[in-house]
């Protein structure tokens, strides 16, 4: 790991604020999330999960001939498909429609999609205004942040930080209270919503057999979004589609409960084209951008490709314990938790952050928890193995590699083992204290060592497994 992420990190672990705020949401969402999948609550909750991860698996074996069904589907609804490889495509697609249909205010809804490409700041930096609707989201427009949490974007901000920033920015008196603060904020985004000539949004899933994008919010500006401008916009990544409309019925009942501990999201829109003769509400245009973005040579590694299955639920980071310490914005990417660990070197390349598939304890409460059951430990190890090896490419340590085949040679003979064991007790007594390795010769603290070091102690070493039980037997012979 390099310096400055190392730096943040620490300056996090050492943040008392931070670390309660960051532990008593993820908390909460950890509860709100056990009672609804309990087996009282939803009986068949494992099977849901094994029903979703076949979906996603089919689906993405079969993907090129979805998206067609999914773009014919639209185009029949009087919509328009546009396929973008990267970021500056997509960029490039809504410059020149803002252009074209003389647009000036662009409004936003939490889309994580937009946020890993930086959309808003790319049309900003074309004049375009582009305002975040998502309360949490806008929170963090105006603190100039990007989102600490899949889900809940300014998780980090107590109430009091947010009324200083709505102070601070909107010029309106300082007020603490979230149903006040709420209030302000809807004020200013309503004005937005009747002003603007584009809404954006993502999808959370797309439907081929219907040509729709479906969207699910506890707050209703996703849905104004879709409904107030004249031109709407979503943009998805290719790997959001479902084959049929039926099969919602599987990932609603999932996503929900897995992101906040509801058995359903206050709002769910299912939009399949513009406005339609004889309605009233809708967009005059509607548009889905099918992004890439690396998504394709993912897709081409079958072993990892399940990395696709994700919902965006965040479960992953509520229950990790290196999230819940280090927070959102120590990773590197848009992404955070285990499974920005194992999207992040896939999309970006593993030596954009090598570190990053390492910072896990392999606790496996992500997997336990992952709806559509993405294996993220196993991957996290894949991830490892391969960095192990370009670094190895890169520079051959004989060193290193001595070491583990003593080790190895060790731990395949076991008397050997056995006297190494009762050699470590005698060396470190209980009276030897903690951090006991720290304090012998410098010789042992060097290289390889003194970095293991940075992170952790090495325990006391007690008695051994085989002398615990030679005890246990003989007591049980007396």
């Amino acid at each position: 790991m390099t310096n400055q992420p190392l730096v943040r990190i620490r300056e996090t672990l050492g943040d008392a604020r931070l670390q309660e705020a960051i532990y008593a949401a993820t908390g909460r969402l950890i509860e709100h999330r056990r009672q609804v999948v309990a087996p009282e609550a939803l009986p068949d909750y494992q099977e849901l999960r094994e029903q979703a991860r076949r979906i996603k698996e089919h689906t993405l074996e079969n993907l090129d001939a979805y998206l067609e069904q999914f773009e014919a589907e639209v185009r029949a609804r009087g919509g328009e498909v546009v396929w973008a490889r990267d970021g500056a495509e997509v960029a490039d697609f809504l410059v020149e429609l803002g252009r074209r249909s003389g647009a000036r205010l662009i409004v936003k809804s939490k889309s994580m999609t937009a946020e890993e490409i930086g959309l808003r700041e790319r049309l900003e930096a074309q004049h375009f205004e582009v305002v975040e609707t998502d309360l949490g989201e806008y929170i963090i427009q105006l603190a100039h942040e990007r989102p600490y949490h899949i889900v809940a974007p300014a998780l980090h901000k107590t109430r009091y930080e947010v009324g200083e920033i709505f102070s601070q920015k909107l010029g309106v008196p300082r007020e603490n209270e979230p149903e006040r603060q709420t209030r302000i904020a809807r004020a200013v985004l309503r004005q937005k919503f009747l002003a603007a000539d584009i809404g954006i949004t993502g999808a959370n899933f797309l439907v081929a057999d219907c040509g729709a994008v479906v969207l699910v919010e506890n707050e209703g500006n996703a849905r104004l979004t879709t409904s107030a401008p004249r031109i709407h916009v979503a943009v998805a990544g290719i790997e959001k589609l479902v084959p049929r409309a039926q099969d919602l019925a599987v990932f609603l009942k999932l996503l929900g409960r897995s992101a906040t501990g509801q058995p359903l999201t206050v709002y769910t829109s299912i939009l399949s084209g513009p406005r339609r003769a004889g309605e009233r509400d809708g967009p005059e245009q509607f548009y889905v951008v099918l992004l890439d973005n690396g998504r394709t040579r993912v897709l081409a590694e079958r072993d990892k490709r399940e990395t696709l299955y994700c919902i965006r639920c965040g479960a992953c980071a509520n229950h990790c314990p290196v999230y819940r310490r280090i927070g959102g914005h120590n990773y590197p990417w848009v992404y955070s938790g285990p499974i920005g660990q194992i999207a992040s070197p896939q999309f970006q390349g593993l030596t954009q952050d090598p570190w990053l598939p390492f910072a896990s304890s392999l606790c496996g409460a992500c997997a336990e928890v992952c709806p559509v059951k993405i294996e993220i430990p196993r991957l996290l190890l894949e991830l490892r193995a391969e960095v192990v090896k370009a670094r190895t490419r890169e520079r051959q340590n004989r060193w290193e590699r001595a070491a583990f085949r003593l080790w190895a040679w060790v731990m395949t003979r076991p008397r050997v083992y056995e006297a190494l064991s009762l050699a470590a007790g005698l060396l470190a007594s209980e009276e030897a204290g903690p951090n006991w390795l720290r304090r012998l010769p410098a010789l042992l603290n060097a290289g390889p060592l003194r970095a293991w070091l940075d992170y952790r102690d090495l325990p006391l070493p007690g008695r051994s497994f085989r002398q615990l039980w030679r005890r246990r037997t003989a007591k049980v012979r007396e």
